[in-house]
């Protein structure tokens, strides 16, 4: 069972009360997911968190999958589980488990405000912190997370065995790149790629350079989730802008009918021509001295009429 550390964060149950539950059943072209909202205040702490989204998960998943299963007639080989906790001061937390048939096989994060706390690595069974200040101050339990990817697992044969196959749409997602840090041509910078609102969870993202492909350098995050039910997900490069390489962010989705391209290239700052800057510089040169040389011929009439520049006469 996930919990905290009590040597780190003590858990206070009491303080987390449950408003409100749901699920949503959506269609999907060769596949479909079932979702479990689960909605709640916690006024304490958001680290209590994890241990009670698994209580309450098992709870509706078991309501939900078991008593149910035999009224649905669907096409699925994703289940997915999405858990949104509201906290006080507008603070939201996300715990989210999906296992599907394709690659990636399965994923379990979570989120607090939209950023990654941690995930667990399913392949390697172990959890990964998005940063390593979080793993020094909380702890995780990954078999906690493999038990749910497991339930999961069993629940999602189950659904596979009683549909009835029926096809349905995507949702193809919507690409960005842009650079990290403000582009300086020979300094190091990361290219990012965000692809956005997209289902089922299964991409196919490729880095290209002059129309090359790019393995090196090259790092992503999970699949992480949309407050619709989508998910989203960064891919980086590491790279050097200059002048002559341009960049395309090459996306593959059941949603398009064919990858996405999107394309990057350094923008030069405008520069004007050398004569021109010359004729320019010229001009205010020219403009100056003739302002000096006017400004000193009327000081001087006005010393040989012997009157102050300054004065005013009478009217």
């Amino acid at each position: 069972m996930p919990r905290l550390s009590k040597t780190r964060r003590q858990l206070d149950l009491s303080m987390i009360s449950l408003l409100f539950c749901s699920s949503r059943l959506s269609f999907y072209n060769g596949s479909s997911a079932l979702y479990y909202f689960l909605y709640g205040v916690a006024p304490a702490s958001p680290y209590a968190l994890p241990l009670t989204s698994y209580l309450l998960l098992l709870y509706i998943h078991k309501f939900l999958s078991f008593s149910s299963l035999h009224h649905l007639h669907i096409h699925t080989d994703i289940l997915s589980c999405f858990l949104y906790f509201l906290y006080a001061a507008d603070h939201v937390s996300t715990f989210v488990m999906f296992v599907q048939t394709q690659r990636p096989t399965g994923e379990f994060v979570f989120e607090f405000d939209k950023d990654e706390i941690f995930h667990v690595d399913l392949d390697k069974k172990e959890t990964v912190w998005r940063l390593e200040e979080f793993g020094r101050a909380y702890s995780f339990e990954v078999q906690g997370g493999l038990a749910n990817i497991a339930a999961l697992n069993y629940n999602l044969n189950i659904m596979i065995q009683r549909s009835n196959h029926t096809q349905a749409t995507n949702d193809p997602p919507e690409v960005t790149v842009f650079p990290k840090e403000p582009v300086e041509l020979g300094q190091p910078n990361t290219l990012i790629c965000h692809i956005d609102k997209f289902f089922p969870p299964v991409l196919n993202v490729t880095w290209l350079c002059n129309g090359q492909p790019v393995t090196e350098g090259v790092a992503e995050s999970v699949f992480l989730p949309g407050t619709d039910g989508s998910f989203h997900k960064f891919h980086y490069l590491t790279f050097v802008p200059s002048a002559e390489d341009v960049y395309d962010c090459r996306v593959e989705h059941w949603g398009l009918d064919q990858p996405l391209l999107k394309h990057w290239e350094a923008q030069e700052p405008i520069q004007m021509p050398e004569t021109t800057e010359t004729v320019l510089c010229a001009l205010g040169l020219v403009l100056g001295l003739v302002g000096i040389i006017m400004g000193t011929i009327l000081i001087i009439k006005s010393l040989r009429s012997g009157r102050d520049p300054r004065a005013q006469g009478p009217l």
